[in-house]
């Protein structure tokens, strides 16, 4: 975006290449990863750092006009945010260790090819979801997070039904996979040759299912997630229709493959014909208007980034959204890996609205664009250790109080800028306008304007006693007026006079000249010129006076400055003392694999039977 609207900009300060601005404003880090197919390795560099932000932001606003949505005010309806929270099952609890098991096995050292983290990272998306994502056999828990947002689609689809108002429904995960317009019982008839076949990874899915070797699956509690057919999809528009909603009301994305298609399903949405739409954020965010009767929409997963979260938001909070009121709904499986990617995009997002809205961004930012969760971060989360929360919101406090200590040294250097430069130059600037304006005064005092007659002008070298011929002479000299280059045509109450055409405004300026400039804007009349030229003379006491206020007002700021220059950051102390708790939380949570086997020995009895029960 800068090389396109700022190179000049670039040029100038030498990072036309990509290299110099990198350099300047990121660091870098090269890192041997597993290619995604699962069969090699591959370097990949990538920002981990980006430095210099308040530098970049103001070249950046240079062309961006960065506006939040609170700023512009638009006619959009009030949301009311809805936390769901439904409790794992013991299965899920027990897979939750399994998972803290495998992360374990990984920080020790085993084949990528076998078991990785962004292979446990989505095994532990999908379970927070729900727990037929890693094996179908397992039991539909009423209580999940599925069965509630049914219960809530069900509930406000009867609620809506005079209005035929209309819902979304937002899941990346267990998409359909080309059978999304057949029910349940449609597809168990085709029989087991389809359930034979490797499931294909859906695009939809951010990741899909990283591959692994077979004997890496062969007696995990995961395996039976390979080959697993279940859909989330499928199972809300069963449950639906089983309650009675029309089974035309409800609709997947992905049944709209074309663009036509998609034109024909918004319509219908936004006509009400179909009141229930389900999508992932890729194929349902921007370029989605539907929003004319949106009532709710519901998150059943977390997306990895901040935008996606911005986009499914953005389909419901739209102008042209009849209802003055909506809803949206987020489902959290709690002590799962949803509650922490909730709280990591959320957090993720404050720290990217503080960096594009401050007047002082901090000096530098982590990359936020990481996909898989931390071996730490993974054991503290199935430990259900309350560290996580405790180092979450001292994350957000750390980033918040770091900031406003960057503004309020911008602040410190701003005011020693004033004190030293701009307040003295602004002050002596101001004299020296007091001391023109005031010879200028006497000048003209000099040559007063008689009671009756007109005082006399000279105009290219004629003198005037008529004030109407003098405001046509005037006239005549602007035929001569040059565009933008002053001439001299003539002298007035011991002033010269300086005449220029200004084509951008199309006026004709008349400049009386003393040790100042006064400025006329003359006009057709020759009559009326030559009073617009007195009462800009007579408004010279006006002007000083004007200056004397500013310069009281300047020598009142700069009094103010040396009074606030040099205090300390009044947050100081809570800043070192969170910092020096979120240091000692993040090396806490680097210590526990020193403990894994200890808790591995220690596994409760019960959880090894739900192990087995599961596998």
């Amino acid at each position: 975006m800068q090389r396109y609207l700022q190179y000049d900009t670039l040029r100038r300060n030498n990072m036309t290449h990509f290299d110099c601005w990198a350099s300047t404003f990121g660091e870098t880090v090269t890192a041997i990863e597993l290619a995604p197919e699962g069969t090699g390795y591959r370097a990949r560099t990538r920002f981990a750092k980006f430095f210099n932000l308040p530098e970049l932001m103001t070249m950046f606003k240079e062309i961006a006009d960065i506006k939040t949505a609170d700023q512009l005010n638009l006619p959009t309806p009030e949301v009311q945010f809805e936390t769901v929270v439904a409790q794992p099952t013991e299965h899920q609890k027990a897979m939750i260790q399994e998972l803290s098991r495998r992360a374990s096995a990984i920080h020790a050292g085993i084949d990528p090819r076998k078991d990785n983290m962004l292979k446990v990272t989505s095994d532990g998306r999908k379970l927070g979801l729900d727990q037929r994502m890693i094996n179908p056999l397992l039991p539909d828990d009423p209580g999940s997070k599925v069965n509630q947002c049914v219960n809530n689609v069900f509930r406000i689809w009867q609620e809506g039904s005079a209005d035929r108002l209309t819902q979304l429904i937002f899941c990346d995960i267990s998409t359909p996979k080309g059978a999304a317009g057949k029910t349940a019982e449609q597809t168990a008839k085709e029989g087991t040759a389809e359930a034979e076949k490797a499931p294909v990874p859906d695009l939809d899915d951010e990741f899909g299912d990283f591959p692994l070797e077979e004997d890496e699956q062969e007696g995990s509690l995961f395996s039976a997630a390979k080959n697993n057919d279940f859909s989330v999809y499928e199972d809300i528009r069963d449950k639906l229709i089983a309650r009675g909603v029309p089974r035309e009301e409800i609709a997947f994305i992905h049944d709209a493959d074309t663009e036509v298609k998609k034109k024909e399903l918004f319509a219908k949405v936004r006509s009400g014909q179909v009141r229930v739409l389900l999508g992932s954020t890729a194929k349902m965010g921007a370029g989605t208007n539907v929003q004319d009767r949106l009532i709710a929409s519901h998150d059943l997963d977390c997306p990895w980034r901040p935008g996606d979260l911005e986009q499914r938001a953005g389909r419901i909070v739209r102008q042209g959204n009849m209802n003055p009121k909506v809803h949206i709904y987020r489902y959290v499986t709690e002590g799962s890996f949803d509650s922490y990617l909730w709280q990591t995009v959320e957090n993720k997002q404050r720290f990217i609205s503080q960096i594009m809205t401050s007047k002082s961004p901090v000096r530098s930012c982590e990359d936020v664009d990481e996909t898989a969760l931390s071996y730490a971060e993974i054991k503290a989360l199935c430990a259900g250790d309350d560290r996580i929360k405790e180092k979450m919101a001292l994350d957000v406090d750390v980033a918040r109080l770091r900031l406003m200590k960057a503004d309020h040294q911008s602040n410190q250097y701003r005011l020693e800028d004033k004190l030293l430069k701009q307040f003295p130059r602004e002050i002596e600037q101001n004299r020296g306008f007091l001391i023109g304006l005031q010879k200028d005064q006497d000048t003209v005092a000099a040559h007063p304007l008689p009671e009756k007659d007109f005082v006399g002008i000279t105009i290219l070298g004629k003198d005037y006693t008529d004030k109407e011929k003098a405001g046509e002479a005037i006239l005549e000299a602007c035929k001569s007026a040059k565009m933008d280059k002053e001439f001299g045509i003539g002298e007035y109450r011991g002033l010269l006079m300086y005449l220029m055409y200004n084509p951008i405004g199309n006026q004709y300026i008349l400049t009386l000249k003393g040790e100042m400039s006064h400025p006329v804007e003359l006009g057709p009349n020759a009559v009326g010129n030559m009073t617009r030229i007195e009462n800009t003379l007579s408004n010279i006491p006006k002007r000083m006076e004007t200056i004397e206020a500013k310069l009281e007002n300047l020598n009142q700021q700069m009094a103010i400055a040396r009074s606030e220059l040099g205090k300390p950051f009044p947050q100081e102390a809570e800043l070192k003392q969170k910092s020096a708790r979120l240091a000692e939380l993040d090396a806490s949570l680097n210590m526990d694999n020193a403990r894994h086997e200890l808790e591995k020995e220690q596994m409760k009895p019960a959880q090894k039977r739900i192990l087995e029960e599961a596998r």
